[in-house]
């Protein structure tokens, strides 16, 4: 007997069940494949790319040119914003919940100094939705209350 060999192992491969989440993701997907279609992107040859749809080329065309001629300062308030959402994400240790708040919170402060007016009619514009969401719970449960 060699001291070096070991007795072979039958070894199986079992592939792991999927989660509710990759299954939903699945569904998704396949839901959106119609929708994801219309933008698919040609490549003709290396430096010029075609777009099937009308409204995909704007969208992609004034991001392109937005990208190519920024306004000033545009690349430093990105690296800002950005580094307060790594910040976020390093503070958030441990929860899953704190992992989604915390970057997001940190970020949309970073962008409210940067954009006040744009934040400000965000800010605006969320509180009307929100307003509109509690009262037609409201008289979700209010209704509810009577019928019973």
């Amino acid at each position: 007997l060699s001291l070096y060999s070991s007795p072979a192992r039958e070894t199986k491969y079992v592939e792991d069940p999927k989660t509710e989440l990759e299954e939903g993701v699945s569904h998704l997907r396949h839901v959106l494949e119609p929708y994801t279609a219309w933008c698919q992107l040609e490549l003709t040859d290396s430096s010029n790319v075609k777009v099937d749809s009308s409204l995909c080329s704007d969208f992609f065309s004034e991001g392109y040119e937005f990208l190519q001629k920024p306004p000033a300062g545009f690349y430093p308030r990105l690296g800002v914003i950005s580094f307060a959402g790594v910040i976020g994400l390093f503070l958030a240790r441990g929860s899953k919940i704190k992992k989604l708040v915390y970057p997001a919170a940190l970020m949309g402060i970073g962008t409210a100094m940067y954009y006040p007016q744009q934040a400000v009619v965000i800010a605006k514009v969320a509180g009307t939705q929100l307003y509109d969401w509690s009262l037609q719970g409201y008289i979700a449960v209010e209704s509810l209350w009577k019928d019973n």
